[in-house]
């Protein structure tokens, strides 16, 4: 397997050689560790056809060249992959926020309206502390992202009635799936649900329902 030595690269010395990679969309584009459901961590290759499936005519939200996206994700974190490449590939901005700023709900409220934030992405559990907090700023979203967890129903509730952006998307998937496999809008949600749905694949990608015992689950089926 061809290898580029990165050393050279982190010194600062540089290189002006071609490496002559051969690169295609099955071709590698990173490496993300996760535990998943097994609790030993992992490696998952994820390849450059993955990460244009995420962000490029992918049937759950169409970016565009006026977005302006905040990276509030850690590097480290699947869903960078979202924050980062749907900017780039778009030709819109890409806004970085310290990761200090996220933790602090106020901050984080000035920074998305002072810097016309139009897509933001908040995990679960962030969501549900701050949601109430940021306010004004969620409203003047154009696309809010919320997932990586179980979301709390009554949040988003409140969100919807107070502070509602253009569209919420729920979003669910694990590393493996390159950070989506499926996504919902909520436009509507009633607080006794005890959950929230988790939509329909997105574009490029087929979603299995299996029993207790790893079967498919027949069409029609209820529970």
């Amino acid at each position: 397997i061809p290898v580029l030595a990165i050393e050279p690269l982190m010194t600062g010395a540089g290189s002006s050689a071609d490496p002559g990679l051969a690169l295609s969309a099955e071709a590698a584009a990173y490496v993300m560790y996760t535990s998943g459901s097994t609790g030993l961590p992992r490696g998952v290759v994820v390849a450059h056809r993955a990460v244009n499936r995420l962000v490029i005519n992918n049937g759950y939200a169409q970016f565009s060249s006026s977005d302006r996206v905040a990276w509030v994700g850690n590097p480290a974190f699947d869903i960078s992959t979202l924050e980062v490449w749907a900017p780039l590939l778009h030709g819109s901005s890409l806004v970085v926020i310290p990761q200090i700023d996220v933790l602090q709900p106020e901050v984080l409220r000035r920074l998305v309206q002072q810097h016309g934030i139009t897509v933001l992405h908040l995990t679960a559990g962030l969501f549900s502390q701050s949601a109430d907090d940021l306010g004004p700023a969620l409203a003047s979203l154009r696309l809010l992202l919320v997932g990586g967890d179980a979301v709390d129903v009554a949040a988003v509730a409140r969100v919807l009635r107070g502070s509602r952006p253009q569209h919420l998307l729920h979003c669910y998937g694990p590393t493996e799936t390159t950070t989506f496999a499926t996504v919902c809008e909520i436009t509507a949600i009633d607080e006794t649900f005890g959950r929230l749905p988790i939509g329909r694949p997105i574009a490029n990608t087929r979603l299995y329902l299996l029993d207790g015992h790893g079967a498919p689950v027949p069409f029609g089926a209820v529970g």
